[in-house]
């Protein structure tokens, strides 16, 4: 969140003005397969996937991801070092593919939304010379016309995330969250894949003695 000083005739420029700053992650919704079993994926191959049109952005994002799976245990292989951008479209060729090279998980993840929040926040008005009219603020307010106030932008972007068990052949997890300010895709990553573990871990999806392995 980053606070912007204006004046009265600045608050339209200031609403064009987007933060840099500490990113949060909440999540708008969870949702957990009642008859998946707890994961063990430990040591295993879990695909990265990262939905965009954007080839540069998805390799970018899917070796972030990966590096984030392989630290909670698992093997995070980015989808793009076996899936070609056709391959990657095509559900059987996929399928085909991951098989073969035995996978046994997958996280998705994919933008779903962004908006630009703004909230203005005026001065305060608990001063002495607010607390009466003709003897405090009639003469000190003429000679103080200008008063600083602040205008607040927060970037929010939300993100659906989806976690598969191929060997169980189902969804075993699912979020939409919903980021304010994040920076770079690299720490966006990051933050959300945390933000995914502690939600899976509190569903009990991972296995006893297992690292918290999704996101």
């Amino acid at each position: 969140m980053k606070r912007i000083r204006v004046g009265i005739f600045g608050l339209l420029a200031a609403a064009a003005i987007l933060p840099l700053a500490c990113a949060t992650t909440t999540f708008q919704s969870t949702w957990r397969s009642p008859t998946a079993r707890p994961l063990r994926l430990a040591g295993r191959k879990v695909a990265a996937v990262f939905v965009h049109n954007d080839p540069a952005m998805r390799r970018r994002a899917e070796d972030a991801m990966a590096r984030e799976i392989s630290a909670r245990g698992a093997q995070g292989v980015p989808a793009y070092t076996f899936l070609s951008d056709a391959e990657i479209q095509d559900r059987d060729a996929a399928k085909t593919k991951a098989e073969q090279l035995g996978f046994s998980g997958a996280v998705v993840m994919r933008i779903v939304g962004s908006e630009t929040q703004l909230t203005y926040e005026p001065g305060v008005w608990a001063r002495p010379y607010y607390h009466h009219f003709w003897g405090g603020y009639w003469g000190w307010g003429w000679g103080a016309v200008y008063a600083p106030a602040y205008l607040r932008a927060d970037k929010i972007v939300k993100v659906e995330t989806l976690v598969y068990s191929l060997e169980q052949d189902q969804l075993v997890w699912a979020g939409v969250s919903r980021t304010f300010n994040p920076s770079e895709i690299e720490g966006f990553i990051s933050e959300l894949s945390a933000a995914v573990s502690k939600e899976m871990a509190k569903e009990g999806l991972f296995g006893a003695g297992q690292p918290a392995v999704g996101g």
